[in-house]
């Protein structure tokens, strides 16, 4: 199948934006242009009109009326964003959108099981369907080196914000459950699925150290899984050491270590590369230690992949659709471990 470029329209600019600068200026990807912008923020509009001369949508409606948008980059919070999702997909477009998918477990899989009966197709940057290069040397490795089933993870990912309560979803406990790890730490969450499957129960601690948010900027989170391994997730906002975004692991496998992103590195580094490390014993019980470095990391949006998807030359799994679900169910058992200080269930129905 042969396409042309792809007109993209992007709902909701305060993240947004960045995706526009990315397309525009940094020419990440030569199959996508932008169609066309439509946020709630009239000076946000103007700014973006002005600047990149796109067309302006004065609602989601308007924009799927025009066959000039065939794809949308839906960027708004993720409260209710399954709806605008069904929304976009009944209007016959395809949507790529950010982490976290949504906030409703039951609404994000009654959304994505649609989608699938439609033929249309829903890609995040955070699970990505195909494997993100960090991720495909952990497989690769699991898989050389017989490392059998993971047993133990500790994620970490951090950054240095000072913010203020603005009234935006951010401050509303519910919209933003134990912030830092819902903002950031999701990447991590997963990752963690993907690795060790479905969780049973999740216990968090968090705390409110700069921020001027009634949400909080430090957070820990324990995840039991129902295979028996046991992950951490620390995420922060507190943190300035120049390694903003660092996302790192260390993987504990029945019969080998891997360390992902352990070693300090310089902002640009973090933005570039991933860097491993392997500890394991060959069949003698010699120990055997390989170290890797790949570009690319799980944060990014995959727009090669979005593409590949979209010319129907790439296969979204049926397994990411249940990674989606099974993360979006950690963080409701994360929301009400936040609220009541004790180990909660993770809903399996």
């Amino acid at each position: 199948m042969v396409m042309g470029k792809i007109k993209l329209g992007i709902v909701g600019l305060g993240y947004g934006e960045w995706i526009i600068n990315d397309i525009v200026n940094n020419n990440i990807t030569p199959h996508f242009i932008i169609a066309g912008v439509c946020d709630l923020d009239e000076a946000r509009v103007k700014h973006i009109t002005d600047t990149y001369g796109v067309e302006k949508y004065d609602s989601l409606d308007m924009m799927l009326q025009d066959d000039a948008v065939s794809t949308v980059g839906l960027f708004t919070a993720p409260q209710g964003r399954a709806k605008l999702i069904e929304k976009i997909i009944d209007a016959g477009r395809d949507v790529i959108t950010t982490k976290p998918f949504e906030i409703d477990a039951l609404e994000a899989e009654r959304v994505l099981k649609k989608a699938r009966q439609l033929g249309r197709k829903i890609m995040l940057n955070s699970p990505c369907p195909i494997l993100s290069p960090n991720m495909q040397q952990i497989a690769d490795w699991v898989d050389k080196f017989k490392l059998g089933r993971i047993i133990g993870a500790r994620c970490d990912i951090w950054a240095s914000y000072r913010e203020e309560a603005d009234g935006q979803w951010y401050d509303d406990k519910k919209l933003c459950p134990v912030a830092p790890i819902f903002r950031l730490g999701i990447y991590l969450i997963n990752d963690l699925v993907g690795l060790f499957g479905s969780a049973k129960t999740v216990q968090v601690l968090s705390s409110r150290v700069f921020t001027k948010r009634p949400t909080p900027d430090n957070a820990q989170m324990g995840i039991l899984f129902e295979n028996g391994g046991i992950a951490n997730v620390y995420s922060s906002f507190c943190i300035e050491d120049g390694q903003y975004y660092k996302s790192s692991m260390l993987l504990n496998f029945e019969k080998g270590t891997i360390h992902c992103n352990m070693i300090p590195a310089t902002y640009e580094q973090v933005k570039n590369e991933t860097s491993f490390t392997l500890v394991t014993l060959d069949e003698s019980k010699k120990q055997i230690v390989k170290d890797a470095t790949v570009s690319g990391s799980t944060v990014e949006y995959a727009w090669e992949t979005f593409y590949g998807i979209l010319s129907n030359k790439i296969e979204i799994p049926l397994a990411t659709d249940k990674n989606i679900v099974d993360a979006i169910k950690i963080i409701n058992a994360m929301a009400k471990s936040d609220e009541t200080g004790q180990n909660e269930i993770v809903n399996r129905a």
